[in-house]
């Protein structure tokens, strides 16, 4: 099998890392932009911002290594990504990359001052940056899933619903991302009532994505199931074959089912009986460290799957 496989860990990696940066600033602009005027979810927002670009520098640095270009006398070759524009998955990936890159870092610079707040002289600034961060988070999102799927002799990876599995699985990380370095910082300027607020939504919103994930992914293994030829083939590996119990056990009950239970436990109250929400600090480490591994889990499911039924005809 492993004569087979052409992208390993650093391939796998990049998929994770630009997909949880790109949903974490996707959240943060969103969460900011909901807030208002008065600036509601501000705390949550620039977590967000700050943590969006990182691993998406550091995902990208993997693929730049990937394609060789750190090799001796090939250091500039990822330059040669820029040469043209066309519809090619990784020419418009290159693109999407380096201006989500661009904004993402700018939006994070007006967060940067320790007194920034809503209002202040990076206000304008920091909307124009968070309108614009959204549709290029989900773009790197969606893309990660394109760039597979626009493979047609991988079978696994020819679904449509593909690109949204990595969009939704995104946004749940990039929640995590933020509810963790949230949790792991504890930001004592942040009013008491205003931070539980805060876990709350957080917490909330990562166990609706979770759902709608696992909807997802039975869309996913549907699809993929009554369809008739190599694709109906390719399912197998996680019906049964190799990959089994790494894709139904590591990702879906540990990845996915366990963390919404733990964060249901908490939320209900409040959303239901309208209960204070509070949460241990060690649940709401560990929860969003175990979203980010049942994320990591995913891509590399899907990444050797792909691998290991194919290639076939087209």
């Amino acid at each position: 099998m492993a004569d087979e496989l052409t992208w390993g860990l650093p391939v796998i990696t990049y998929l994770f890392l630009a997909g949880a940066g790109a949903g974490a600033t996707t959240v943060s602009a969103s969460m900011l932009l909901r807030g208002g005027p008065n600036g509601n979810h501000f705390a949550i927002a620039r977590y967000g911002a700050f943590l969006g670009p990182i691993p998406v520098m550091v995902g990208s640095m993997l693929l730049i290594y990937e394609l060789g270009s750190f090799h001796a006398g090939h250091l500039l070759r990822f330059l040669n990504l820029y040469m043209g524009i066309n519809l090619s998955p990784m020419s418009i990936g290159t693109w999407l990359l380096t201006l989500f890159l661009a904004v993402s870092v700018v939006y994070a610079y007006t967060f940067l001052k320790p007194d920034a707040k809503p209002g202040d002289e990076q206000d304008r600034l920091r909307k124009s940056m968070a309108w614009i961060c959204i549709p290029l988070g989900i773009g790197v999102a969606v893309y990660t899933g394109v760039l597979l799927g626009a493979m047609p002799s991988r079978p696994f990876w020819n679904s449509p619903i593909l690109a949204m599995l990595f969009l939704v699985s995104a946004l749940s990380t990039g929640v995590a991302g933020i509810l963790l370095l949230k949790s792991l910082l504890r930001d004592r300027t942040t009013p008491p009532e205003e931070a539980r607020h805060g876990g709350y939504l957080l917490a909330a919103s990562d166990s609706m994505l979770i759902g709608l994930e696992l909807l997802v992914i039975f869309l996913f293994v549907m699809f993929a199931h009554l369809t008739v030829g190599n694709v109906g083939y390719a399912i197998q590996v996680i019906l049964g074959g190799s990959l089994t119990a790494a894709f139904w056990i590591g990702v879906v009950v540990f990845g996915l089912l366990i963390p919404a239970v733990i964060e249901l436990r908490y939320v209900l109250p409040k959303l239901i009986h309208h209960k204070e929400f509070v949460i241990p600090r060690g649940v709401e480490i560990a929860v969003p460290v175990i979203v980010l591994s049942g994320g990591f889990l995913l891509r590399y499911v899907i990444v050797i799957a792909g691998q290991v039924t194919g290639p076939v005809g087209i």
